[in-house]
């Protein structure tokens, strides 16, 4: 099967709490928990790739976009077609709000919201994705943001 390459920006959406939002998924091959955000369209920033994400998927417009945290790269199979997909993750420090999904082929795919705290996130069995949330969202709030991005190895989903 061939691999297609694929850019996505996503957001690390943070209260002052602590708490994370996540959303949780089904494209056809299971649910998981996933931080909000998708696929980068021909000639978009990466905060314009963001910003439209957000909109579409949370009805959300960000005052700010904070520091790029993690870079991660995995294989998966999304609309039937297998994916080598490098994702950027953006911290987005903001106030707990209520999402609205505003494009209906998001509303497809997404089951629901939810504000999870960071011991939530550390006891679940369900799956969250990406798997390190609760530890970078703790590195973050104990040390900062890093001098870069942190590179996660290949991994598959």
């Amino acid at each position: 099967m061939t691999i297609n390459d694929r850019h996505a920006k996503r957001a690390i959406l943070l209260t002052p709490d602590d708490r994370v939002l996540l959303m949780r998924v089904d494209y056809g091959n299971g649910c998981w928990w996933i931080t909000p955000g998708g696929g980068a369209e021909a000639g978009e920033s990466p905060e314009q790739t963001l910003r439209r994400e957000l909109a579409e998927e949370l009805g959300y417009a960000p005052a700010t976009i904070g520091p790029l945290l993690w870079r991660r790269q995995h294989l998966l199979t999304l609309y039937q077609r297998r994916w080598r997909q490098c994702e950027d993750y953006f911290l987005i420090e903001t106030e707990a709000f209520d999402p609205r999904v505003q494009n209906a082929p998001e509303a497809r795919t997404i089951r629901e919201f939810r504000w999870w705290t960071l011991a939530e996130l550390r006891h679940t069995g369900e799956r969250i994705v990406p798997p390190a949330l609760c530890r970078i969202v703790r590195d973050f709030r104990s040390q900062g943001a890093p001098q870069g991005p942190l590179d996660i190895d290949l991994a598959e989903d």
